[in-house]
């Protein structure tokens, strides 16, 4: 019998956005408990680690978002297709993790003037690197018309797609890299991933 998920994060996409893709393009039933904000300091003591997400496998919990999608990609084959393959995979996604530092370093600054201009920098300037790489990566496999590795996408595809839907970006993020904005819209219209969506209106 296959095991049963229990997915406990806010209802917001967030941190276990990545996890409810790599479910839904598996087609792999799982529960998507989303926790109420003012339920939260009630639920936190009870939390494997006092944050959100965690995922329960058959009531055993397991926290820390990447951790959690990893073990989704694993068991829904989504992780690469040998262990070469699937170390490659886990490497761009600390790539991306490396370009995500700069959105914890705007979530963290209260001072909203100070903020606008942390983030006008870190777009325009400190994940410009990140992105050139991002494409250069993905021209490299099939001249960048399908997706990150081989001819399938995997987690690496979703985890990329989510990243650049955060709401600190704008829809011209990918302006000036044709490869990526053509794959991140390739992403958006697999079927699954579209009917995800459509079910569930996103949120800031």
């Amino acid at each position: 019998m296959a095991p049963h998920f229990k997915l406990v994060y806010f209802d917001v996409p967030g941190r276990a956005e990545l996890t409810r893709w790599i479910f839904a393009y598996a087609g792999r039933e799982f529960e998507d408990f989303r926790v109420n904000r003012a339920d939260w300091p009630a639920l936190k003591p009870k939390t494997p680690t006092g944050k959100l997400p965690y995922l329960e496998v058959d009531g055993k919990p397991l926290p820390e978002s990447i951790a959690i999608a990893r073990f989704a990609a694993r068991e829904t084959g989504l992780a690469g297709k040998d262990n070469f393959e699937s170390a490659r995979i886990d490497a761009l996604i600390d790539y991306l993790g490396d370009a995500q530092k700069g959105l914890q370093a705007l979530r963290a600054e209260p001072d909203e003037k100070k903020k606008a201009a942390l983030k006008e920098e870190y777009i325009k300037v400190g994940l410009q690197p990140y992105l050139q790489e991002l494409e250069r990566h993905l021209e490299a496999n099939n001249n960048g018309k399908g997706f990150l590795f081989g001819s399938e996408p995997t987690w690496a595809d979703f985890a990329l797609t989510v990243f650049v839907d955060n709401p600190a970006f704008d829809t011209t993020l990918l302006d000036n890299y044709a490869l990526l904005n053509a794959h991140h819209k390739r992403v958006h219209e697999l079927k699954p991933i579209k009917e995800w969506l459509q079910k569930h209106s996103a949120k800031a």
